[in-house]
């Protein structure tokens, strides 16, 4: 009896000093496709009039580098530093290295439902579809005991309240130009809510400028100090449907900045220090193939589902840029994250099993 019990004992201290991950950060920038990702600003399209916003020499100014490597560098320079050196980076099709959708319709809703499910559902195949029937992650994770009620999400776009079905998953999502911090706001989140009612709204009451989700998503981590939280930004795609790179990249740039800016914050923080770990992806990529389809995706542009994602954290060993032939599929990220905080997700539908190469 001794024995066995010290047998367990031993089998339940190894599981516990084995979990090292007790945070999860999960990071999006909506249509932000893999070509900047890993080589940075694209000279035909910096040099196009119909692209630049008559300002190529900003362009240059910014994001220009002969070398490829040091080109996306100053596009995303923490991706390219601390994820690089501390993590592992997925999607660089020139090594054979294939991260898509499987999805076959190639845009958000079906894109984030795939992600946060696991499952390909074909009948969401329009971005307006109603409240997403199938059990997301983040609202499995939120049902386990130690996870109930630290669960949040904050996205740009208003359809994140049906993508994540708010009404049914039990955790918070503040989209686009949702009021936070309730019937008691902090001083900081009634400063946000009356500047985002006063905002300049270029995606009309869809979507909201990312430096609003940006800082709800902050002042969360601040003060609630969720275990699990969800930040889904969106001006990258907006500004690629625009046609404006400039802008496009610019919003890129400042999706780093920002990952830097929770990056650190958290790692000074003894809840997340050494603790968290951070996977940061989009829901589908953008066509290349024809130059001119990098303002659009979907069914008619097949290399639009090409994507890409990094992942780092205390279990993540440091690969870097994972140049291994391989195909992964975005359906495989909500088992991923489910496994990184130590559970099995199980739904009433399929799930796509994790990606095993991240542990390899």
């Amino acid at each position: 009896m001794r024995v066995a019990l010290i047998i367990c004992l031993s089998i339940f201290l190894k599981i516990c000093i084995a979990q090292k991950t007790e945070n999860l950060i999960v990071i999006t920038t909506d249509g932000l496709r893999w070509q900047e990702v890993f080589a940075g600003m694209d000279v035909i399209l910096a040099n196009n009039k119909a692209f630049n916003q008559g300002d190529s020499s900003y362009i240059y100014n910014h994001y220009w580098n002969e070398n490829s490597l040091e080109r996306r560098k100053q596009l995303m320079p923490f991706l390219w530093s601390t994820i690089e050196k501390s993590g592992q980076i997925y999607g660089n099709r020139l090594y054979g290295n294939n991260v898509n959708n499987a999805n076959p319709y190639f845009f958000s809703y079906p894109g984030y439902s795939e992600m946060m499910t696991g499952y390909v559902d074909t009948l969401i195949n329009t971005n307006k579809y109603k409240a997403n029937p199938n059990v997301n992650v983040l609202e499995f994770i939120n049902a386990q005991q130690k996870f109930k009620g630290k669960v949040s999400a904050f996205g740009a776009w208003i359809a994140f309240d049906r993508i994540l079905n708010e009404e049914r998953c039990g955790f918070p999502v503040i989209s686009a130009f949702d009021k936070v911090g309730g019937k008691n706001p902090s001083e900081k989140q009634k400063l946000i809510n009356e500047m985002l009612e006063d905002s300049y709204k270029p995606f009309l009451e869809d979507e909201c400028l990312d430096v609003y989700t940006h800082y709800e998503a902050l002042v969360e981590l601040k003060t609630k100090k969720p275990k699990v939280i969800y930040i889904a930004y969106g001006e990258t795609d907006e500004w690629a449907h625009a046609g404006q790179y400039r802008s496009y990249l610019d919003a890129a740039h400042q999706v780093d900045s920002w990952i830097k800016q929770l990056w650190e914050m958290l790692q000074n923080d003894p809840q997340y220090k050494n603790k968290t770990t951070l996977l940061f992806t989009t829901d589908h990529g953008r066509g290349d193939k024809q130059k001119e389809q990098w303002v659009g995706h979907g069914t008619k542009i097949p290399d639009s589902s090409e994507i890409w994602f990094a992942v780092m954290g205390p279990e993540i060993k440091a690969k870097g840029e994972v140049k291994v032939p391989m195909q992964i599929y975005q359906k495989q990220f909500a088992q991923t994250i489910s496994k990184m905080l130590g559970f099995t997700f199980v739904a009433n539908h399929p799930i796509a099993p994790e990606i095993v190469e991240i542990n390899k």
